[in-house]
């Protein structure tokens, strides 16, 4: 599929994989297929950054690559391996054989049957459905190190393999880079990418994403669960409940056929949108009785 003439088609190829975004969203992505510029996204857990990359690869009909970051995430492991128990496999049967030339065996293991592509290598590789999406996610998990590595490769979008030599992509993949804020991404890598930072969204567009995601919830449901989990956002939390929280949420009162919410059903399904006991304790008793009633009061005409 060519990439989207304009932002409303880029808001519209979201849209239909399930993707509902706002339109500085949708400006910042449509900049960054038609530049070819990596994406930087910033927000807290849940927003949605990495559902952006499965969206843009199911609309575009791209292979999708993830990188997923993690602390002492280092160069081998990102880009490439040999597959030493096959190499050495490969010299005993050619010992057994009688041997061979060393310097065409030598040749041969450190050839493509040998080598083990990891996602960045991977999304450096020709394909003909065209450049692929590569998802490097929670990049702030990383180190500095593996930063300034990063740093180099999407600068030129090659690497180098001492054995084979540099490996240039035919044509850049399209990348987002992902990051919760943990810590500061340095500076030289966000002024190669595109920044948007996705905050948690207002209450009408969390109901199109919930009525996207989560159709059989009717509309009175779905507008007291994303009224309460809008209020609960207000409150003094250890970690807030992102949109992701909110689908997994009217997913589990759909399975309980829930019709509507009471300080019965909450407390049974607190666990759905809390991920911290400390939270959870926060919202016993009377707490989600009274911020029931204030989501709900909201939702009244004025």
């Amino acid at each position: 599929m060519t990439l989207p003439p304009s932002i409303d088609a880029v808001q519209a190829m979201l849209a239909e994989q399930g993707y509902v975004c706002d339109r500085a969203l949708g400006t910042v992505v449509f900049l960054s297929l038609k530049l070819g510029r990596p994406l930087f996204l910033e927000g807290e857990a849940g927003v949605g950054k990495t559902e952006i990359a499965k969206a843009l690869s199911a609309g575009l009909g791209r292979r999708l690559i993830r990188l997923q970051c993690y602390e002492g995430l280092d160069a081998s492991s990102a880009v490439y391996e040999w597959n030493f128990p096959a190499q050495m496999v490969a010299i005993r049967t050619a010992e057994a054989a009688g041997g061979s030339d060393r310097k065409v065996l030598q040749a041969e293991l450190f050839s493509d049957e040998f080598l083990i592509k990891r996602p960045l290598l991977e999304a450096m590789q020709p394909d003909e459905n065209g450049a692929p999406v590569l998802l490097i996610d929670e990049l702030d998990r990383t180190d500095e190190p593996f930063e300034a590595f990063l740093l180099e490769a999407l600068s030129d979008f090659q690497v180098t393999i001492p054995e084979l030599g540099t490996i240039k992509a035919p044509a850049p993949p399209i990348v987002i880079v992902t990051s919760n804020r943990t810590r500061e991404v340095h500076d030289a890598l966000k002024r190669r990418c595109l920044y948007h930072w996705v905050d948690y969204p207002g209450f009408d567009r969390e109901m199109d994403i919930l009525q996207a995601r989560a159709p059989e919830a009717s509309e009175s449901l779905s507008r007291e669960v994303v009224a309460f989990v809008q209020r609960l956002r207000t409150e003094d939390l250890f970690k807030k409940p992102g949109v992701a929280e909110t689908i997994d949420w009217a997913k589990c009162l759909l399975a309980l056929d829930a019709i509507t919410l009471s300080p019965e059903v909450i407390a049974d399904t607190l666990g759905a949108i809390l991920k911290y006991q400390d939270d959870i304790q926060k919202l016993q008793g009377s707490e989600a009785k009274r911020i029931l009633d204030e989501a709900k009061a909201s939702l009244e005409p004025a």
